[in-house]
């Protein structure tokens, strides 16, 4: 039996709703530590849809409604007693397109220790270095920290993000395809970085790139029109999926 405690996240009867549309069916699912789980699916499945329930993204919707329970280390993140900054600290997202602050490489890092009332210098700097570092970043820019991080690369401006995400130190990093506005090279760069990660965080990415789901996940999750149709192990999934439909889509058949 396997022990609980390798389980992060879980989705117990997520149903989620945008008005009339029922976006998200009955999803059940357990995302485990220290891994890369990657969602799949056609455009309009409700992968990013779920992704963001994890972190409370979806709560900006007016339309937005959720039924069912959703765990993070066993507490419900969408009980009323929960603050929703203290989550996403726990849960940092990096987007599909790179949103750097029209801030220095420094700030942009810093920023969110800055709102957390942080003010020690050294303490920053050091956080600042480290989640750089960790980006894979620093010695890319370590001579030019008060440079604008909008004169950077498109490559260099989404690994900024993650180091901004990184820095306040969450358990758990969404990223809703990070790399699809990124050229190869950036691209090869971010998924190397994702693979380094994950022995410190769990990762949950959207992506419409069979290959990179393949090179970058340990867990693959497909979804198709709101229902999860299949989740099982990365090479499961690729080489012998147990349904169709998830045959039918890594093949190329549709979406």
């Amino acid at each position: 039996m396997t022990n609980e405690l390798n389980y992060i996240l879980e989705s117990k009867n997520v149903n989620v709703y945008y008005g009339e549309l029922h976006a998200l069916k009955d999803i059940n699912l357990k995302i485990q530590k220290n891994s890369v789980t990657a969602l799949i699916g056609p455009s309009g499945c409700g992968k990013s849809t779920f992704l963001r329930v994890f972190n409370r993204m979806n709560d900006y919707i007016d339309s937005f409604k959720i039924e069912g329970d959703v765990f993070m280390e066993g507490q419900n993140i969408y009980d009323k007693k929960v603050r929703v900054d203290e989550l996403r600290k726990n849960i940092g997202m990096v987007f599909q397109k790179p949103n750097p602050f029209p801030k220095s490489i420094y700030e942009n890092v810093a920023y969110g220790l800055k709102i957390q009332g942080i003010k020690d210098k050294e303490f920053l700097m050091d956080r600042v270095e480290n989640s750089l570092k960790q980006a894979a970043l620093w010695d890319e820019v370590k001579d030019d920290l008060k440079k604008s991080a909008l004169a950077l690369s498109g490559g260099q401006q989404q690994r900024i993000c993650i180091a901004r995400a990184l820095a306040v130190e969450p358990n758990v990093l969404l990223m809703d395809e990070p790399t699809s506005a990124l050229d190869p090279i950036s691209t090869a760069k971010v998924e190397e970085l994702i693979n380094e990660l994950k022995e410190k965080y769990t990762i949950v990415i959207v992506t419409h790139n069979m290959q990179q789901a393949s090179r970058v996940s340990d867990n693959t999750a497909f979804f198709y029109m709101g229902d999860l149709i299949e989740h099982a192990k990365t090479e499961d999934i690729f080489r012998n999926p147990k349904k169709e439909r998830t045959q039918n889509y890594i093949t190329g058949r549709f979406g």
